[in-house]
């Protein structure tokens, strides 16, 4: 059974949440500006999308705790 969240680790998850979706938002522009150059360092690029996946997981894991469970 999930415990509660009390209202300061509710809105602290939701701040971390806001800050790695604009994170995740400026890594998606930044890859996109390097590949758009058309000389760029593709190991940079890797470095960049793998770091971008991480957000997302971190992403994904803020999010599961921030929603409730419904039991059907």
């Amino acid at each position: 059974m999930r415990a509660y969240l009390t209202d300061e680790e509710q809105q602290s998850l939701e701040a971390e949440l806001h800050r790695l979706n604009i994170e995740h938002r400026d890594l998606d522009a930044a890859i996109l500006a390097l590949e758009t150059l058309g000389s760029f360092d593709q190991l940079q690029v890797q470095r960049l999308k793998k770091r971008k996946l991480q957000l997302k997981d971190r992403l994904i894991a803020i999010s599961d705790r921030l929603t409730p469970d419904i039991i059907a």
